[in-house]
């Protein structure tokens, strides 16, 4: 993940981090997209037989219809807030959901939790009446959530992490969590990164110019890096790229063990004079580097073997998201979405209409833990389009084949026994449980989307602030 301080995920899209600034964007380029909380949960095989995953995905998915609505807005105020846009409504940019909890933040900074077994809002996660909270992020290792938030009294300016226990919250009690990083300065262009597959935090106090590293565990410190010449660090399992301020020839690099900060190797990389660098990314021992209106260069950090692919094949994207386990890497450009190998070869285009969003500055994207699946919000097929009007559809597609195997529209989407619409073009409201919108209604502007791989349960949030339970 919108507002700042926003999230810039690492582009090995499994970590979250959150910049003391106003921007957001995915390492490697300007756009932004979900962080995939559970991309790398690598207890579970990506190995299974292929056909059975495709069947069994169908089935999953067949049948999602809406089943609920919860609203983030309270118009009375939660908490006497002294900060009038926090009782204004605002859309969701970010849902998370964990033991049957599902958490909700909204662009001015309020939190809701949700519990879905009494289907009420059991709490909102501002502490504080002058509390905006800019990202969540559920630590598994603990069973905690971690919030991070700014404050008025602070003039906004410095990010503050606090966790807080699932359990807690459920009892409805917010205020029962302690503050994470006390010690740290994380003001612009400060920041703090959860790395969930290293089990690792990594802060970044611009003031002194040092990064450290926590135990994601327990948040004790591990190690720190402190040379004020390090440009940006990439994390990929078991190790860090550091990436240093280029000369005019040549980026110096450095790649870490993320243990304990231990060298394990330096080297320099050539690169064409008076060309800016569009990206450099780290995928294991594949180091992938591209420069303005240049070919994308893979390189063997192992063995300094190189091969390139050309321009007109890869054009820069504005976001990456890297499948570990498929040794596979997604593209996003101009609305689409394709799958390439570390051979530089395309392995994958989707069939799917394009995504809803150009940007990709949203969290209207969910990559399932096997890898095999990605589930995300996009634009009605033209011969829908004229029955459902703005309303877009949720698709499941598989990553290998690129075939959509289920899909939520406004014409499938109805509970069973609701009569989706009465003519083309005009819906019935829901009269059943708290939902008031149509399901065409909950298909527009869709803001952010998760998927409850436990519960298989997807949850959207829209720009009016409405998060909807689609289930089967």
């Amino acid at each position: 993940m919108e507002g700042g301080p926003g999230h810039r995920l690492s582009a090995p899209c499994w970590g979250r981090r959150v910049v003391a600034n106003n921007k957001k964007r995915v390492r490697g380029g300007d756009g932004c997209i979900n962080s995939v909380k559970k991309l790398h949960r690598r207890e579970i095989s990506s190995n299974r037989n292929r056909a059975f995953s495709i069947t069994n995905a169908q089935e999953r998915f067949r049948n999602m219809r809406l089943m609920e609505e919860y609203d983030t807005h309270d118009p009375k105020g939660h908490n006497s807030p002294v900060l009038p846009f926090l009782m204004k409504r605002a859309k969701v940019i970010e849902i998370v959901a964990a033991r049957d909890i599902v958490f909700a933040l909204a662009h001015s900074g309020v939190c809701a939790a949700f519990s879905r077994e009494t289907n009420q809002r059991i709490c909102f996660l501002n502490v504080c009446h002058d509390e905006v909270i800019r990202s969540l992020f559920y630590n598994k290792n603990n069973d905690s959530l971690i919030t991070v938030s700014v404050y008025a009294s602070d003039n906004f300016s410095s990010l503050k992490c606090r966790s807080t226990r699932i359990e807690y919250i459920r009892r409805g009690k917010p205020d029962a969590g302690f503050p994470l990083f006390e010690s740290e300065s994380l003001k612009w262009p400060g920041f703090v990164e959860f790395d969930d597959v290293n089990g690792k935090v990594l802060t970044y106090s611009a003031q002194d110019s040092i990064y450290k590293v926590f135990d994601l565990k327990n948040y004790t410190m591990l190690y720190s890096i402190s040379d004020k010449h390090v440009q940006e660090i990439k994390i990929s399992p078991g190790i860090m790229l550091l990436i240093f301020n280029r000369a005019s020839s040549h980026v110096p690099l450095k790649i870490l063990s993320i243990e304990d900060g231990t060298v394990l190797k330096s080297f320099n990389h050539l690169l064409h004079r008076n060309k800016k660098v569009d990206f450099i990314e780290q995928f294991n021992e594949k180091l992938l580097v591209k420069q303005e209106n240049e070919n994308l260069q893979i390189l063997d950090v192992r063995n300094a073997t190189m091969m390139e692919v050309s321009r007109a094949e890869f054009m820069t994207p504005s976001a990456f998201i890297f499948l570990y386990e498929n040794q596979l890497f997604l593209t996003f450009r101009d609305r689409t979405v394709a799958v390439w190998n570390f051979r530089g070869e395309l392995v994958t285009s989707f069939e799917d209409p394009l995504l809803w969003h150009p940007d990709c500055n949203t969290n209207n994207i969910y990559i399932t833990s096997d890898q095999d699946l990605i589930i995300s919000y996009c634009k009605a097929d033209s011969d829908e389009q004229w029955m459902e009007g703005n309303a877009g559809s949720i698709n499941i597609s598989n990553i290998l084949t690129g075939k959509c195997l289920a899909k939520i529209n406004a014409t499938n989407g109805s509970p069973k026994g609701v009569e989706c619409s009465t003519s083309a073009g005009s819906s019935k409201k829901q009269d059943y449980s708290k939902v008031r919108s149509t399901v065409a209604e909950a298909l527009e502007d869709i803001t952010a989307l998760f998927y409850d791989e436990e519960r298989n349960e997807i949850y959207t949030g829209n720009r009016h602030g409405l998060v909807h339970v689609w289930s089967n």
